[in-house]
């Protein structure tokens, strides 16, 4: 039985004091203290790992200043405050001890935009993507570009400076400021935008922070001007953190705070609000992809390519190249990035042409491709090939693989990962080949393997060594990695902090400015935050108060990680290996992933968060001396015995009593969990929830009662086909109010299904497959299997909608095959939700060598729910390994696809197009079945057009489980719901049962499969 695990790190007093007083005082957003709160704000992007005492989600600019103001008052002047994001840096900006003020939950509103004058004004929660998708319709973009748009902030991206792609171009973000509202300790808002220096001399005579400020400023940035002029890079990318070569302007007549805020890592004030520029979405844009024989090759000709006026050059490595291949975002770019006959391609440079002139774009890009046809001719400069690219999809399309390459390195095999700590040095573009030889021979000296990636225009490079965070002594080369790129940085006149903040690595920083700029900025932070208490031991300390600055050798994820025995970190490999990238938080609710985390905006309920949890469960486990994977071998083969029920059901009643266990928390959030397994294919590093939350939830039983739902929804399979034979008299009661109020208030069920009727059975009557055994098939003649197609039930298309096995039935015959409907044979797929993985197991071997038997007779097995059919592949594979046997059975599309391949499509017929929508399961783990889809109807005449939405907020049973209930309608409503309200019902068309069942629930009317209209459409 698992242990009960209560060693959670204790609460401050003094912060839960803090937090009473801040609701006293009329704070409307939230607070969170759980361990399981606290641990996911405790890492980022990074390999850092810092537990917060507290996190603060403010709802407005009005509670951000409450809480600067109480901070003042003198009860609290110990407690410390961190800003926080979109938690996707690299190097633990956001991560700090104290309280963390958490602005990506509530803090996400576009407040105004004036298109004549070019701005917009949000607040700092607001996310990059967010906030470009509400510009398009106005014709224009935010244009600093960075690899994580879909989830980072603007007030991160602001405190970091950020900026990636088109930065040559386009600029960092701190170019596209024009002002800020930040909040300062005490509560002192804080407008920040360019004026004369007249003005700020006015500002710098009043009393208060405000006006010390001002003071301090001017007279700093006066009297250094030479020497800052003198230290800061002459780079694109000069500098992030307190930027006071550029707070006076180069004829000294203007002043902008703005400036030093941008970069400034939280550590000065709280940014709340900002007042940016838009740029106008070019008309015109054009992308060269050109295919080098090597890496080198590609770096030495990339000033080329900014000496051709390209908007930016991108430029990924081999490795990064081949982990791409291996994604499912390969699928997208595959033939716009076509491999060369009988070479390899070991660079790839990405230069855009962007602007409204058609013309003057088309003349740069036919001059570029005529010198590389003639690079090509004379086998110089490493060019294999290229491809040109003028569909803005396209282009998308492949800078959604380049963004993508920092969760694909994550994804390497082995113990070893590709880590950041030294990715985003910057030199003069003129060095960068140079630079990068050295680069090499330094990894290289340490045998360590890395991938590479960057904006060569802009001298950018990112560089992730593999190093394995769990060994102590790579974890020692790590810093010794980082002291040494930094000498070679600077030798080639560089930076070691080109793109991504400081951060930890700020231990570097005295030695980069030297002792004079260093108090400089000392002076600065103490005019702001005169006692630290803004994100310490980042950027510098204010001059006079010598806190130690935070380092880069400091507590990473692997200390904690390397607790946990290294077998138990193999097995459990799913929750181990995210990295952090986050692109489970993508904003975008046409997105599969992930519909929890979109619902709640909890972080808790991501895979992220998931895998957080159950890492640290883990490591508690093995604090206790528990090997789970012992646990799961002592599992009783035959159900529980009575002491061991008596002891489950004392747990739940102390538990239930209030007796803390850390796996309470841990399984709140895998309760959350849709188990839709988007997260298997769409995040990089392919974080499987669904299978460590089984195994979880196993575990978690054998010590606490389940609820009667978990029954009743994992022994459907055992039940449903027994109540359909009388179905009338169970709809019946399914009916009346007072079962469905007993159901809600005692098994936790709501909007139960009813059963189909007529029946499977009674709709096929007659039929020559009825009663057909596995005798009757092995019986058949070569003929008649070579034209027979066998169908293979579900417990819900069998029981619940019978109408669509039965039109299938017919489609198939209709197209000149024979169908045979198999005996039911339970797929065991609700089992494995729940976390009865014994019963599973059972099942799906049992199944397993049905369909094996079955698939001797080389006949075409095809089911028509895309979850089931998909668990035969994933989940049977996971429990079974070898003795899953080889059997295979397609989707409808699948089948439908080979059957139909000689047939050649037919002109559109006239009227409207048909609309599907996808099914998450099925979109995620097989991208190219909606294309399949529109090539079948297209063999038939018709239109059929994919509806982009995400997740439609059933997922199998979640929605029917009345804890679930608010949340299931609210994702459905987040895309489903108006994409459904535009389109005429009786033409949109979905693959997923649980899809269909949720749509005639809300609407009151379904929709139906494709299936059901090619049926009609024939």
């Amino acid at each position: 039985m698992i242990p009960q695990i209560s060693q959670a790190p204790g609460l401050v007093p003094l912060v839960l004091s803090f937090l009473d007083a801040l609701k006293q005082d009329g704070f409307t957003g939230d607070t969170a203290t759980s361990y399981a709160d606290r641990l996911i704000m405790s890492t980022d992007n990074s390999i850092y790992q810092l537990l917060p005492d507290a996190v603060i989600f403010p709802r407005s600019t009005a509670d951000v200043a409450l809480i600067a103001r109480l901070a003042a008052d003198s009860r609290f002047d110990s407690l410390t405050f961190a800003p926080r994001g979109g938690g996707t840096g690299t190097n633990g900006q956001s991560l700090n001890q104290g309280i963390v003020v958490d602005m990506s939950r509530h803090m996400k509103r576009i407040l105004d935009i004036n298109v004549e004058e070019g701005w917009v004004k949000v607040e700092a929660g607001v996310i990059k993507d967010q906030l470009n998708d509400y510009l398009k319709p106005f014709g224009y973009f935010f244009s600093p570009e960075l690899s994580t748009s879909n989830r980072a902030t603007l007030g991160g991206m602001i405190n970091t400076d950020a900026s990636g792609q088109g930065s040559l171009v386009y600029g960092k973000t701190s170019d596209h400021v024009l002002g800020l509202k930040a909040v300062l300790l005490g509560g002192e808002v804080l407008d920040t935008y360019a004026m004369p220096v007249s003005e700020a001399e006015i500002r710098a005579q009043a009393p208060g922070a405000e006006g010390n400020i001002y003071r301090v400023v001017l007279d700093r940035c006066r009297k250094q001007r030479d020497v800052i002029i003198d230290k800061f890079p002459k780079l694109n990318r000069f500098l992030t953190g307190y930027d006071l070569r550029h707070v006076l302007s180069d004829d000294l007549q203007q002043l902008d705070l703005t400036r030093i805020l941008c970069g400034a890592e939280g550590t000065l004030a709280f940014i709340a609000e900002a007042t940016l520029d838009i740029t106008p979405i070019p008309k015109v844009r054009r992308l060269v992809n050109i295919k080098y024989d090597s890496f080198d090759s590609a770096l030495r000709n990339a000033p080329f390519m900014v000496e051709a006026k390209a908007l930016s050059v991108e430029t990924v490595d081999s490795k990064v190249l081949n982990l791409a291949r291996e994604d499912i975002v390969w699928h997208s770019v595959s033939e716009l990035i076509t491999d060369i006959p009988d070479k390899e391609m070991l660079g790839l440079n990405m230069v855009e042409f962007a602007g409204n002139d058609k013309s003057l774009i088309d003349s740069q890009v036919e001059s570029l491709c005529q010198r590389l046809e003639t690079l090509m001719s004379l086998r110089e400069g490493g060019v294999i090939g290229y491809q040109l690219c003028d569909d803005v999809s396209g282009i998308e399309r492949i800078y959604g693989m380049r963004k993508k390459a920092v969760g694909l390195l994550g994804n390497a095999k082995g113990r070893a990962k590709p880590i950041p700590f030294v990715e985003d040095t910057c030199v003069p573009p003129q060095n960068l080949a140079d630079y990068i030889v050295d680069f090499r021979a330094l990894l290289d000296g340490h045998n360590l393997s890395y991938g590479m990636f960057g904006h060569v225009d802009a001298g950018v490079l990112h560089v992730r060594p593999a190093l394995d965070m769990c060994d102590p002594q790579q974890e020692m080369l790590m810093k010794q990695i980082s002291d040494e790129v930094v000498a070679l940085t600077a030798r080639y006149g560089g930076l070691l902090w080109g793109e991504h903040g400081k951060g930890f690595r700020a231990e570097y920083s005295p030695a980069f400015f030297g002792e004079v700029l260093y108090n400089e900025l000392r002076r600065i932070k103490a005019a702001f935050d005169p006692a630290n208490r803004l994100n310490p031991g980042k950027i510098c300390a204010p001059l006079g108060v010598d806190d130690p600055m935070l380092k880069v050798d400091a507590v990473k994820r692997g200390t904690y990680d390397r607790q946990i025995p290294v077998n138990v970190r193999t097995d459990w490999r799913g929750a181990m290996e995210c990295n952090g990238n986050g692109l489970c938080f993508n904003f975008d609710v046409k997105s599969p992933m992930c519909p929890s985390m979109k619902i709640t905006s909890n972080r808790m309920h991501s895979p992220k968060g998931r895998a957080t949890l159950t890492r640290e469960w883990l490591r508690l486990l093995a604090e206790q001396g528990v090997d789970p994977l012992v646990l799961e071998q002592q599992l009783p083969s035959k159900g529980i015995s009575l002491r061991g029920m008596i002891q489950r059901t004392r747990n739940s009643w102390q538990a239930k009593r209030g007796q803390y266990d850390f796996s309470h928390e841990v399984k709140d959030a895998m309760s959350g969990c849709l188990a839709c397994k988007a997260c298997s294919t769409q995040c990089p590093i392919k974080i499987d929830v669904p299978g460590f939350r089984s195994r979880f939830l196993q575990l978690y039983h054998t010590r606490y009662l389940r609820p009667a739902s978990d029954y009743l929804v994992a022994t459907v399979e055992s039940y449903a086909p027994l109540m359909a034979k009388a179905p009338k008299t169970f709809n019946f009661f399914l009916r009346q109010p007072w079962v469905k109020s007993l159901s809600k208030r005692h098994i936790d069920m709501v909007d139960l299904p009813l059963l189909s009727s007529p029946t499977l059975k009674q709709q096929l009557a007659g039929h020559r497959s009825l009663g057909t055994t596995l005798e009757d098939l092995e019986q058949m003649s070569a003929e008649q299997r070579a034209r027979s197609v066998l169908v293979v039930q579900d417990p819900f298309t069998s029981y619940y909608e019978a109408q669509l096995v039965a039109d299938f039935v017919q489609l198939i015959e209709k197209l000149g095959f024979t169908a045979v409907v198999l005996p039911f044979s339970p797929n065991g797929k609700a089992q494995h939700i729940k976390g009865f993985l014994q019963q599973f197991a059972r099942t799906a071997q049992k199944t397993a060598d049905f369909l094996n038997r079955v698939a001797q007779l080389k006949m075409p097995l095809v089911g028509v729910d895309p979850a089931l059919v998909l668990c035969y592949r994933d989940e049977y594979k996971q429990v079974l390994g070898d003795k899953r046997g080889d059997f295979h059975v397609q989707l409808v599309h699948e089948w439908l696809h080979t059957a139909l391949a000689t047939r050649d499509a037919q002109p559109a017929a006239e009227g409207e197009s048909w609309y599907l929508f996808g099914h998450c399961t099925e979109v995620t783990a097989l991208p190219g079945s909606i294309k399949q889809w529109e090539t079948i109807f297209a063999r038939f005449g018709a239109r059929l057009e994919n509806v982009s939405v995400g997740c439609c907020g059933m997922a199998g049973t979640y929605g029917h489980e009345a804890k679930n209930l608010e949340n299931s309608l609210g994702i459905y409503a987040l895309s489903w719901q108006n994409a459904l309200q535009k389109l005429p019902r009786q033409r949109c068309l979905s693959t997923g049962y649980s899809c269909r069942s949720q749509v005639k629930r809300i609407e009151g009317s379904g929709i139906r499969h494709p299936l059901q209209a090619l049926l009609e459409i024939l």
